[in-house]
């Protein structure tokens, strides 16, 4: 996809949706305004999350404001929000990432808590269009809510981690915070029925301790969960965890582990050709994901707790959103 040069001049105009926890509000705003000089753009709009708003007010005033680019100062959650406003929009999201994950920053290789880099990308950055994935989501009980997610939406032990671990933890120990959840997770090794649907084919059922589909595919720590998974390729990927007994487990982390090595390296890929076909990690791609459940489960997007669900239909935005990048 070609990238297009943003415009310079005093018609053309930032807006920013800053998380004033998560930022150094007074750098941001000397080094924007040191930009506006330099490049000649009019005075920035600014616009902060709070507790009682989650950003979606803050994004919808970004919007409306008429600005060429608007900035994110805060984490994947935030950014979730701005793009699911933003989407279809034309308008270029640029990225300060300052969160506990910052995952789709990192698919995206974009420098974490770099001000004057997020700064700099904002004003004279490239556009790229990336892919939004969208989640229709049916609760326990009947109610249907559509969000828009940028890496991964679960079932399973990730919905379970975001649900159920402290954000204070998780702010004093960013990802090591979870390793309540995951041992409990494995060590009981509850398995979900899924009847899931890939596109047109048929519907299909399997038993499965996760599930993940993604617009991205690594994850904190480098670990490469959807090898494949690219954010601007008009597809999801999908991963299901399916290890027998808890010492299955032993096979999802071995999977895991060598993502990078079978996927990245050409000896590895040869490898991992002539290697057997993991039986505990199981991928699959498509355009749409339709799952239904038995009971109901709670699901995650993007690293936030969405409740329980019954059932999910993920689908893809192709080209959905413009994100300028240095």
């Amino acid at each position: 996809m070609p990238h297009d040069e943003p415009a310079l001049g005093p018609d053309h105009r930032l807006a920013l949706v800053v998380n004033p926890v998560k930022v150094d509000v007074g750098l941001l705003r000397s080094t924007v305004t040191t930009a506006e000089s330099e490049h000649g753009w009019a005075p920035s709009a600014w616009f902060e999350t709070d507790a009682t708003d989650d950003g979606r007010g803050a994004a919808r005033a970004a919007r409306a404001s008429g600005a060429d680019v608007v900035l994110v100062a805060g984490g994947d959650g935030t950014l979730r929000i701005v793009a699911e406003e933003l989407r279809g929009s034309g308008v270029a999201v640029a990225l300060l990432p300052a969160g506990t994950g910052n995952l789709y920053a990192r698919n995206l290789r974009i420098p974490l808590n770099d001000v004057r880099a997020a700064v700099r990308a904002a004003f004279t950055g490239t556009d790229r269009q990336v892919d939004v994935a969208l989640a229709e989501l049916t609760g326990a009980d009947g109610t249907v809510a559509r969000h828009a997610f940028l890496v991964m939406a679960g079932i399973g032990l990730d919905a379970n981690m975001a649900a159920n671990t402290s954000p204070r933890l998780k702010k004093r120990f960013g990802w090591v915070a979870y390793s309540d959840p995951i041992i409990r997770s494995v060590i009981g090794n509850r398995q979900i029925a899924v009847r899931y649907r890939l596109d047109d084919a048929p519907a299909r059922t399997m038993q499965a301790h996760t599930v993940i589909v993604g617009n991205c595919g690594t994850l904190t720590a480098g670990v490469l969960l959807l090898p494949d998974a690219r954010p601007d390729d008009g597809v999801l990927d999908a991963v299901a965890f399916q290890p027998k007994r808890a010492i299955g487990w032993s096979g999802v982390g071995y999977g895991l582990s060598l993502n990078r090595f079978f996927h990245r390296t050409r000896f590895g890929r040869l490898l991992a050709w002539l290697l057997p076909t993991s039986k505990t990690l199981r991928y699959t791609s498509a355009r749409s994901f339709d799952l239904e459940l038995d009971a109901p489960e709670q699901l995650q997007l993007d690293g936030d707790p969405f409740g329980t669900v019954t059932a999910a239909r993920i689908t893809v935005d192709h080209d959905g959103l413009t994100i300028r990048v240095a």
